[in-house]
């Protein structure tokens, strides 16, 4: 028999699961990354996220975790996306985020089906000509996306046949003026990073080089059974952001519905059946935290993409009246969280050492919250680099 949940049950467990209600101290700041991950697009929104869920974080603090003691990991995740997370979790990340199928696999590089099928090659294979390549190019170096590809795909391009060749060397469809074959390098280097091959050096400037996961760490992520890795992948999806659902969980991965039983089959004796709203499943010893939870009290200023709203019931997080506020195709706003709720969003300016932060409310805020809200403006200013900010309050 389904438990029944409330709408303030569900968002109350999630902010409670997510730090959200309150911060963890410094020292817990891998508890905070290693939940479900912290995306970082745009870059720097992954400190935020981690400032909202971790006490008096510091960008000293978030560096030397990323570059000195290489704590933190930097790489494409889920849906393909950069995130940082846990370097001792990055079997999770990686062999648990992979596709085990060519179907699959092709979902989560949306737009590689075509340009390979063009090659009459698999994607598969393009992965494995790739990654044959990558070790001799990346040792002892540091390269962005663009330089990466191209001298990828220079060294592919001999080992394909002439008419693969012809089509490699010929315009693609995915950028004007690169070549196909430079394309395709690029979807196999998501799949590469998955395969624990590559990932992220801290960024240098605009760029963000890719180096070898071995030379970097010093040793190879561990090798961990594939279906070990995505079934706590999917423990950590469902603490999140459960009561939740197949589809939804496959959304939130980068995959299909129909593609998430590699993953949802391992989990399902785990779970329990929720009743909110729709059929919907959370792990059975998570069911006390979300009847007890109760909706917590205090703000937090949001960055683009948050965990908190990457979830793909977003009727749940946010009145649907404000989605395409919340939501846009290009350019995501920060949201303004206001004792559980998502009540506004906000957007940053920053000229020289000021900060300006326009702060857009859902409706009227509380007198309480302005001073918070203030306070909370003020340490994002400063892990932003600014030594001082204004809040501009406005309303919808």
């Amino acid at each position: 028999m389904a438990v029944k949940a409330s709408r303030d049950d569900v968002i109350a467990f999630r902010l409670h699961s997510q730090h959200l209600t309150e911060r963890l101290d410094e020292q817990e700041l891998l508890d905070a990354a290693g939940l479900c991950g912290v995306q970082n697009s745009p870059p720097g929104s992954a400190m935020l996220a981690l400032h909202a869920r971790v006490r008096d974080l510091s960008r000293d603090r978030v560096d030397e975790a990323v570059a000195e003691d290489k704590s933190l990991l930097q790489s494409w995740c889920m849906r393909g996306s950069p995130f940082y997370f846990p370097t001792a979790d990055a079997p999770v990340f990686t062999t648990g985020v992979l596709p085990p199928t060519e179907e699959a696999m092709r979902q989560f590089v949306l737009g590689a089906g075509q340009s390979v099928d063009k090659l009459s090659l698999s994607l598969t294979e393009t992965v494995a000509l790739t990654g044959a390549e990558i070790g001799d190019v990346l040792t002892g170096r540091r390269l962005a996306i663009d330089e990466l590809g191209a001298e990828l795909a220079e060294r592919i391009a001999p080992r394909l046949s002439r008419k693969q060749r012809d089509i490699w060397e010929q315009e693609g469809p995915h950028a004007a003026g690169q070549p196909l074959g430079e394309a395709v390098v690029h979807f196999c280097i998501r799949i590469l990073t998955l395969q624990k091959v590559v990932c992220f050096a801290p960024r240098d400037g605009n760029t963000a080089p890719f180096v070898l996961v071995d030379e970097w760490l010093g040793d190879p992520i561990p090798d961990t059974d594939p279906e070990t890795a995505r079934a706590e992948l999917l423990r950590r999806y469902l603490r999140c952001y459960g009561p939740s659902t197949r589809a939804d969980f496959a959304a939130w991965l980068g995959v299909r519905a129909g593609d998430a039983g590699p993953w949802w089959s391992l989990v399902e004796d785990e779970m329990t059946e929720v009743e909110f709203g729709r059929k919907t499943w959370i792990l059975t010893e998570d069911l006390d935290a979300l009847q007890s939870a109760t909706m917590p009290k205090g703000v937090r200023l949001l960055p683009p993409r948050d965990p908190y709203t990457q979830s793909r019931d977003r009727e749940t997080t946010v009145d649907k009246q404000y989605h395409r506020d919340v939501w846009r195709p290009v350019g995501d706003p920060g949201t303004v969280l206001v004792d559980g709720e998502i009540a506004g969003v906000w957007r940053p300016r920053k000229r020289g050492r000021k900060l300006t932060i326009s702060l857009k409310s859902f409706g009227t805020l509380p007198v309480r919250t302005k001073k918070p809200l203030q306070a909370e403006a003020e340490q994002v200013a400063t892990l932003r680099g600014a030594s001082s900010v204004d809040v501009e309050f406005d309303s919808y």
